[in-house]
C-alpha cells in the first residue's frame, strides 16, 4: 500500500516514520525547507518507545506530485487545511483513502466537498509530541495511538487493508466500527483541555489546586460533554470517568498543544477546536475561553 504523508512534522513524522521504519512504502510531501532538512540529517525521532534514525526518506515536492496513492495520512493543522488541499489534489486518485487525523469535525465537511465523502475516512490520533530546536520529533509521553474507519460504521476491505499496514509498527491502531464516536469524546477532551489550560495559563495540576479550579473544570467538562449529546454522540459512561480523570489529576502537568502554541507566539486552532464546537451548542465558560484566543488571534495579527 502506497502512502502519502503529509508534513513531516509531530504527528505526521512520528507516525510515518514509525511505518517507515516497519518497510512500509512511505513518502513525505513537504516544503522545500523541511525537505533540505531531511535530505540532509534524515528523519529523526526520540521516544519513550525507542529512538530512529532514518536517513534520507523519500519525500516530494507539491509541484513535482504527479501520481497517485493507496492511503494519504493527512496531519496537518487546521489553519494548515486549505494548503494541504491544493497540495495532495494530485496525490488522489479513484480508490485512494484520506486518512485525515486532524482535531474536531469541521475538516470532514471540507474534504468531503473537495473530494467526495467515499474518499473520506474518519480518523483520531492520541500522542504528544513536537518537532524540537534540533528538528527532531520529540514525543512526549507513552501514547501514540491511532483509530480509523468507515464513517457509516461499516469495517471495509480498505480499514482492513490499513489495519494489515500498521501491523508490526511501533504504535498502537485500532480499526473502529464507531470512529465518529471516537472523535467526539477526543474533541470534547480537547476542547476543554484547551478552553481551560489557554484561558488560565497553567497545566492542569495548576488549575485543579487553585481555588474553584477543579469545579472549573468539571463544569467545563459537563459543557463540552452536553454539546456532544445533543449532538448524537453522548460520551459512555466509561469515556466520561477518564475524561473526569485525566482533567482533574492532582500534580498533572498536562497542558493542550494550544497553549504551546501560544506562548511561542504561533497560530493555533481555535475556530477548529473551539469555535466549531460552540457553532453546535451553548457552552458559557467555553465561549469565554474561545473570546479569550480570539483576542490573542487579534493581538498577533
Amino acid at each position: 500500500m502506497r502512502t502519502l504523508v503529509i508534513g513531516a512534522g509531530a504527528v505526521g513524522g512520528y507516525f510515518g516514520g514509525r511505518l517507515l521504519e516497519a518497510g512500509r512504502d512511505v513518502t513525505f510531501l513537504v516544503r522545500p525547507g523541511r525537505a533540505r532538512e531531511l535530505a540532509v540529517q534524515g528523519l529523526q525521532i526520540r521516544s519513550p518507545f525507542g529512538d530512529i534514525s532514518l536517513p534520507a526518506p523519500a519525500t516530494v515536492l507539491a509541484e513535482d506530485l504527479a501520481s497517485t496513492f493507496d492511503l494519504i495520512l493527512l496531519s496537518c493543522k487546521a489553519y494548515d487545511l486549505e494548503a494541504a488541499i491544493l497540495a495532495l489534489a494530485p496525490a488522489v486518485g479513484p480508490e485512494t483513502a484520506i486518512l485525515p487525523l486532524l482535531n474536531g469535525m469541521r475538516h470532514l465537511d471540507r474534504l468531503d466537498r473537495e473530494f467526495g465523502p467515499a474518499h473520506v475516512l474518519g480518523g483520531r490520533c492520541l500522542i504528544a509530541a513536537t518537532l524540537n530546536g534540533r528538528r527532531e520529533i520529540a514525543h512526549l509521553n507513552k501514547g501514540h495511538t491511532i483509530t480509523f474507519g468507515e464513517r457509516d460504521g461499516s469495517l471495509s476491505e480498505r480499514v482492513a487493508a490499513i489495519d494489515s499496514l500498521m501491523q508490526g509498527a511501533i504504535f498502537d491502531h485500532k480499526a473502529s466500527a464507531h470512529i465518529m464516536l471516537d472523535m467526539w469524546e477526543k474533541w470534547t477532551f480537547l476542547a476543554t483541555l484547551a478552553g481551560a489550560t489557554c484561558l488560565l495559563r497553567g497545566s492542569i495540576g495548576d488549575i485543579c489546586e487553585a481555588p474553584g479550579g477543579r469545579d472549573f473544570m468539571l463544569r467545563l467538562v459537563e459543557e463540552c460533554c452536553s454539546i456532544a449529546a445533543a449532538a448524537g454522540f453522548p460520551l459512555t459512561p466509561a469515556a466520561l470517568e477518564r475524561t473526569r480523570n485525566l482533567l482533574t489529576e492532582a500534580g498533572s502537568t498536562l497542558t493542550a498543544s494550544m497553549l504551546r502554541d501560544m506562548e511561542s507566539g504561533g497560530p493555533i486552532e481555535s475556530d477548529h477546536v473551539i469555535g466549531d464546537l460552540l457553532r453546535r451548542g451553548e457552552a458559557p465558560l467555553l465561549r469565554l475561553a474561545y473570546a479569550h484566543l480570539k483576542v490573542y488571534e487579534a493581538r498577533r495579527k
